[in-house]
């Protein structure tokens, strides 16, 4: 049982650290093609932002947001491969944060080819999230070791 769960948590996990690894190549200068992608999404934020709070937003640097996000995966996928909680809580915040940016499904009309497109990635997404969340829950009911009663010894006198 114990070498299968380490099995699955590896492959798991290999999904996050594969696609951080591709970001750490790809990012060069100018944070590479996941930073074009976020780019103008992470423009439509800060323009809410500022409508919303006005002039003191700071500015989001798409770098910062597409090193964090590598961040978050690399280290979640590695720490999570080992059982830890923390890594599938930094996996979790990953999700939580980038899912609704990365797959905006819901700004597109449903015959727009783009819907197609994000909605099963955005579902995808969904349910690793959920796989995560079952993880969580499964760590929290298993207790960390069982311990045996020792049977009491009758005393002599």
């Amino acid at each position: 049982m114990g070498f299968f769960s380490f099995l699955g948590r590896l492959l798991f996990a290999s999904l996050f650290i594969l696609s951080a690894w591709q970001m750490y190549n790809d990012f060069g200068d100018n944070g590479g093609p996941a930073a074009k992608e976020l780019a103008p999404k992470i423009a439509s934020i800060q323009r809410y932002l500022v409508s919303k709070i006005g002039d003191g937003v700071p500015k989001i640097d798409v770098k910062h947001v597409v090193l964090a996000s590598m961040a978050l995966k690399g280290l979640g996928g590695i720490l999570f491969i080992f059982g830890s909680t923390t890594g599938a809580y930094l996996l979790m915040y990953y999700l939580i944060l980038m899912t609704p940016l990365l797959h905006d499904f819901y700004n597109f009309e449903t015959d727009d080819p783009k819907f197609h497109a994000y909605l099963p990635d955005f579902v995808q997404s969904v349910a690793l999230f959920g796989a995560i969340l079952f993880f969580i829950g499964m760590k929290n009911v298993l207790p960390r070791k069982v311990i045996k009663k020792k049977p009491l010894k009758t005393k002599t006198t």
